[in-house]
């Protein structure tokens, strides 16, 4: 990691300067949504002091502008996820609205009667309910994929599940509860073996690792900007051109069309047909700066600094004695998941809080996950390119002095 300076990295990021509680923060709540580099924020900020308009539909200077920075994110993302092209590339909301965007429009053109979508034990609730609303509107099955007290899917009953009723796999690529880092290429792999298209959740592995939809051959992924140092309220859909020229679309409004009547309307073209209405234009554009940011740094060394931090993070909390780890697949990704025996992970939470810790704690939208382990919810500790050993080993402090009051 020669290029990688923890210390220039810290100073990029505002917030981590503060203090909670009168201590100094240390946040390990990466996994809901992660700090924004100042380059970011410059951006937020020089969009509105200098640009803001709407887009996609004004001949004014200021919508040529703004339009024009709005395509320079999509290029990029493109070119992030080694898309084909930028066309393939829909900006949505986040990645739920992504994944509920897919359900409803692939629904629509190819879900009947008796079909079934293969799903996983381990998904975020968003990539559970609206398969599950899909299937009660369809008369479709859900089938899941089991795993193993690991926190691994099983690969076996992942290929038996598969047969010519199956429609659609959508399954995640990083557990935000877990962090196991499922074999994605190889799942889509299968699923292609029986024509089967696959949708990808990529919102817990976008800002961890590099991601090539082309290798993957991965018919959709889905992720969130906030997650990846950038915005909120913008993330993206990536289809392949074949499946997104084959969908309804979403939703009805303004620059999904090409012309209205009232007799008949003829929708736009990609990537329009499925961005109806004005976009969150200061997110979107805004995004393109933390995909710079990320890019100069390299997700290469980013990697390989969370990964070290993980193992050293998991040595010290499997050392305290009645902290059990759940989750603790060999190939996991930025996520320490625990629960002590005796006591609620909310209480850990709240004591971690006072001494400046920011963990999450409950079921992290992941309730099947909790069912299958029979817990109420875990602590989370969640780590980014921006945290420390030093931050490990206040939080490790932290939790032995509240296990000491708790117990």
């Amino acid at each position: 990691m020669k290029n990688f300076d923890i210390d220039k990295v810290r100073a990029d990021f505002p917030l981590l300067k503060r203090e909670v509680n009168g201590k100094p923060l240390v946040y390990l709540d990466n996994g809901a949504t992660t700090q924004k580099p100042k380059v970011v924020i410059d951006a937020i900020t020089g969009y509105y002091t200098d640009i803001n308009s709407n887009v996609h539909r004004g001949v004014h200077y200021l919508s040529q502008i703004s339009t024009d920075a709005f395509e320079v994110t999509r290029r990029k993302l493109r070119d992030f996820i080694h898309a084909k092209e930028d066309y393939e590339i829909i900006i949505t909301k986040g990645t739920t609205d992504s994944i509920n965007l897919v359900a409803q429009c692939y629904g629509k053109a190819f879900i009947q009667e008796g079909d079934e979508i293969v799903i996983s034990a381990m998904e975020h609730h968003s990539n559970i309910v609206p398969w599950q609303m899909l299937c009660d509107e369809k008369g479709a099955v859900l089938r899941v994929i089991p795993m193993d007290k690991a926190g691994v899917l099983d690969q076996a009953v992942y290929a038996e599940l598969l047969s010519a009723k199956t429609k659609i796999v959508a399954i995640t690529y990083v557990s935000n509860a877990l962090g196991t880092i499922n074999p994605i290429k190889e799942m889509i792999q299968l699923a292609h073996q029986h024509g089967v298209p696959v949708l990808v959740d990529a919102a817990q592995a976008i800002q961890h690792m590099q991601l090539d939809v082309q290798d993957l051959d991965v018919d959709f992924l889905v992720f969130s900007g906030h997650k990846m140092y950038g915005p909120t309220g913008v993330g993206v859909l990536y289809g392949k051109e074949k499946w997104l020229n084959a969908m309804p679309p979403y939703q009805g409004g303004g620059d999904m069309i090409k012309d209205v009547t009232f007799a008949k309307t003829t929708y736009n073209e990609l990537p329009f047909k499925f961005e109806a209405g004005t976009p969150n234009i200061e997110a979107g554009i805004c995004l393109a700066a933390a995909i710079d940011y990320i890019n100069d740094i390299g997700l290469d060394e980013i990697k390989a600094h969370e990964d070290a931090l993980l193992a050293y993070a998991t040595e010290k909390l499997n050392a305290i004695q009645g902290v059990r780890v759940i989750g603790t697949a060999a190939q996991k990704s930025s996520v320490l998941s625990f629960v002590v025996d005796g006591v609620h992970p909310y209480d850990i939470g709240v004591l971690l809080d006072k001494l400046g810790i920011a963990v999450r704690t409950g079921h992290h939208c992941a309730q099947p996950i909790m069912d299958q382990f029979e817990i109420p919810g875990t602590v989370r500790a969640s780590l980014a390119m921006y945290n420390t050993k030093a931050d490990i080993d206040t939080f490790i402090a932290g939790l032995n002095r509240a296990l000491t009051m708790l117990l």
